[in-house]
């Protein structure tokens, strides 16, 4: 908690290489690169094993189609989810760009880390849609590395920079598995 500021929600920034330029461009300059990465160049990397070993593809037919819907339905939440904790935050949601505010709205309410959860389900929509055994292994490394960056990094990152604010809130809102109902912080 900033010493300076009665908000436990807020927090001294922590400075980022990127502070002149404005929070928009860096975010699309983020977004555009990470999305590229994990929902173009690494699931067409991760295809070519179906590709070179097609003894491993399994066609998934008319299932594509959830794959489809299941893509397009979370990554509309991951982007909706990333714009809350960009806004409501003040920052950026990378670890060498925070945001400086605890974000406890929207869909932070239910779930402590949306934009991830969605994310997932985004790789994991691709890899139904398309019928990719390669992409599907993705989604299990990605499943797997994502859990271990929440809770060996992220997790603690948060709690040294929001501290008991944080705490409550982790008491109260669910890593992974959305709660039936919003949290209402104090």
């Amino acid at each position: 908690m900033n010493r300076h500021d009665s908000n436990p929600r807020r927090t001294a920034a922590v400075p980022s290489p990127f502070g002149w330029i404005p929070l928009p461009v860096r975010m699309l300059f983020y977004a555009v690169g990470f999305l590229g990465l994990v929902l173009v160049a690494l699931p067409w990397l991760f295809h070519q094993l179906d590709v070179w070993v097609p003894a491993v593809h399994v066609e998934m037919g008319w299932f594509r189609i959830v794959g489809v819907v299941l893509f397009v339905v979370s990554f509309s939440l991951y982007s909706a989810a990333s714009y809350v904790l960009t806004r409501r935050g003040k920052g950026a949601y990378v670890e060498f760009d925070p945001p400086t505010e605890l974000v406890v709205v929207g869909p932070y309410r239910y779930v402590r880390n949306p934009i991830v959860a969605f994310l997932l389900g985004s790789m994991l929509g691709e890899a139904l849609s398309l019928s990719s055994t390669g992409v599907l292994l993705m989604f299990l490394v990605f499943l797997v590395l994502s859990h271990l960056q929440v809770t060996r990094l992220e997790e603690p990152l948060l709690r040294k920079r929001f501290g008991r604010a944080y705490d409550e809130y982790r008491a109260h809102v669910p890593r992974w598995m959305p709660r039936l109902t919003p949290w209402k912080a104090p």
